[in-house]
């Protein structure tokens, strides 16, 4: 059982970005097994799930994903403290050469549902949910999380962001600044979502940190997914 972190700055969740994706990992089967199956039974693995005014928290930490929803009324705006961590692991790349811009921050309820809404008339709901957030289940809606990109923005919401010197330092340095990458490479079976470089969230770095070193996702980390080994 994973012990209960109790400093974690600012109760900490972003959704899926809002542009189309240039490679998807999920099948239509997938991703509706994923919005209709039931939470685990978060006892059995220590895990302590509360949910205040709609918003859930499981051992402190907001989570929202594909399973789990923010209702319409939950409106924080952008964090503060996560604001700050975000400029400061900017301004330590861009202090080393890279040239990082913040494509997206937080987004409301109404907002995603336009987005969502224009997503599923342009690809359709099968596609759509592979690379959007539904109204409800956007990480932006908590106000920790960003969709960082770079100043030539070619790459910019494409998995090749990845490949970037920008990609490449968010996802070796930003757990040092309380920063996870959502939904990183080979967990789309676990998050829902596929490869998003360039979307991260805040969670205080000392989770941030446990998380990168033990190579886990949200998901996994509070008991949402259980491993093989379990």
């Amino acid at each position: 059982m994973k012990r209960l972190l109790t400093t974690v700055t600012a109760v900490l969740f972003l959704a899926s970005c809002s542009t189309k994706p240039v490679k998807t990992e999920l099948t239509p089967s997938t991703d509706s097994a994923l919005h209709s199956l039931p939470l685990k039974k978060l006892a059995s693995f220590g895990h302590v799930r509360t949910v205040k005014d709609g918003v859930t928290y499981i051992d402190g930490i907001l989570i929202v994903n594909k399973q789990i929803a923010l209702p319409p009324t939950y409106a924080p705006g952008e964090n503060p403290a996560a604001k700050q961590a975000v400029e400061r692991l900017m301004a330590a790349g861009n202090s080393g050469g890279l040239q990082f811009v913040i494509r997206s921050g937080y987004r409301s309820y109404s907002e995603q549902q336009h987005l969502y809404t224009e997503y599923v008339a342009r690809d359709g709901q099968q596609a759509a949910d592979q690379y959007s957030a539904r109204p409800g289940h956007s990480e932006h809606q908590t106000g920790l999380t960003f969709d960082i990109g770079s100043v030539a923005s070619v790459n910019d919401f494409t998995v090749s962001f990845g490949d970037t010197p920008e990609g490449a330092w968010l996802q070796q340095h930003a757990h040092d600044y309380g920063f996870i990458v959502r939904y990183p490479e080979g967990k789309t079976f676990i998050t829902g979502y596929q490869y998003e470089p360039w979307h991260v969230r805040y969670v205080g770095t000392a989770l941030a940190s446990e998380l990168y070193k033990n190579n886990e996702t949200l998901e996994e980390y509070l008991g949402l997914y259980k491993k093989k080994s379990q």
